[in-house]
């Protein structure tokens, strides 16, 4: 969604004096040469992981499209003298293991100066500790779950696990609680029916909402688990309709949520469903079909569409000519490449214009000290290498598409 506002470009350095310490481009099934703006000299790549095939592509494929933007866009303006940014996307599926592969694989890569991923929050804890032993900056555009940035403990103790690990979305902590102010206060809604898909993400997002609910007098009239690897939620639906529940929140994804909603309504329950930025694409309306009217979808950030800083970002996706979307996370994957770029950049101009032996371990500590005006709004990094942005939005479904209803943050 958003783009690194084109920033003006900072004294070159001088040409020819960039002696980095790269080896030559990639050219694998999912990179891109990201056009040849950058003068040659050294090449740095930026790996991506998501999901590129699968139930979860439409979002994986939005957040490659995005980084190679970036890395084009820095490209044709010579943002880092005498450097070409590439990229290597790899495709893991929505699954921590083969997202764990991949890591190691980018690891390998000593022109990999940074990744942009993953989109699922399991899948980041299963690759923030390859990265953090190789001091390979990660940067993921999507990941909510707060434990990966403030430890297990995090509602009591809040401790950092991996300094190598970023994000530009804000967290569950927030996301949760966000939905259920909403959903109590603005929708008036008093009885839900919890269903999450045990994954690390949609647990996690549930819990927060739950407790907030709770905590505002809503009272929780029922809780199910599905398995995500099905698209029969015939007992659940009856479940939801016997309960006497108002609304439905559920905890995961799209490619469930979409059969869910309409097989809810459909056993009688004319109730809406409410998700968090899981569900927030194009995709859940195609799955829902009409019955999805009325659903809600919180997501991270204002609408990209709304965004001032975004419409250079947006006319210029499209002018690439992109097959896929953007999808929810294109500003936030566009601004996580970004903040690479920022990083190798500020590694570079504290080198004497050189890139140093130890460039990904430099890059690690100038991503904490990162700031500019991206395309989602002002991109910078807390302690907890959380992102300090903490705007959300809700969403609903009306004529067959999404549009935003309000935006705003957490309420204490």
């Amino acid at each position: 969604m958003r783009q690194r506002s084109l920033i003006a470009i900072t004294a070159a350095l001088a040409a020819g004096a960039l002696t980095l310490t790269a080896c030559g481009s990639r050219d694998d099934d999912g990179g891109s040469d990201s056009g040849n703006g950058g003068g040659g000299g050294t090449t740095v790549v930026i790996g991506v992981d998501a999901p590129l095939t699968g139930d979860l592509s439409a979002l994986g494929l939005g957040i490659k499209n995005s980084v190679d933007l970036a890395a084009k866009t820095a490209n044709k303006e010579k943002f880092v003298d005498g450097v070409t940014f590439k990229i290597d996307a790899l495709d893991d599926q929505g699954q921590p293991s083969v997202g764990q592969q991949n890591a190691t694989k980018l690891v390998a890569d000593d022109e990999v100066l940074g990744v942009v991923g993953p989109l699922n929050s399991s899948v980041g804890e299963s690759m923030q500790k390859v990265f953090d032993t190789a001091k390979l900056v990660e940067v993921s555009p999507a990941n909510t779950n707060p434990s990966l940035t403030q430890g297990v403990d995090w509602q009591t103790k809040k401790v950092r696990p991996y300094k190598s690990y970023f994000r530009t979305a804000t967290t569950d902590a927030i996301q949760g609680p966000f939905a259920a102010q909403y959903v109590y206060n603005d929708s008036k809604k008093r009885k839900v029916f919890v269903i999450d898909d045990k994954k690390t993400y949609g647990a996690g997002l549930a819990k927060t909402f739950t407790e907030e609910f709770k905590k505002l007098g809503g009272k929780v009239v029922g809780t199910e688990h599905i398995n995500p690897d099905t698209k029969d939620f015939n007992a659940v639906a009856t479940k939801v309709k016997n309960s006497g529940a108002d609304v439905v929140y559920y905890g995961g994804e799209y490619p469930q949520a979409g059969p869910l909603s309409k097989q809810i309504k459909a056993a009688g329950a004319k109730i809406p469903l409410v998700g968090g930025d899981g569900i927030y694409s194009a995709d859940f309306i195609k799955l829902a079909g009409a019955s999805g009217t009325g659903d809600l979808a919180t997501s991270v950030g204002a609408p990209v569409e709304e965004l001032p800083s975004a419409k250079e970002f947006v006319a210029n996706y499209k002018a690439e000519g992109y097959k896929e979307a953007y999808e929810a996370y294109g500003g936030y994957s566009y601004d996580s490449a970004w903040a690479i770029i920022e990083a190798v950049k500020k590694v570079v101009e504290g080198n004497d214009g050189k890139l140093p032996g130890d460039a990904r371990a430099k890059v690690v500590d100038a991503m904490q000290d990162v700031s500019f005006d991206g395309v989602t709004g002002k991109v910078s990094f807390d302690e907890f290498g959380d992102a300090t942005n903490k705007q959300l939005t809700v969403y609903a479904v009306e004529n067959g598409a999404w549009g935003s209803v309000k935006s705003g943050t957490l309420t204490d």
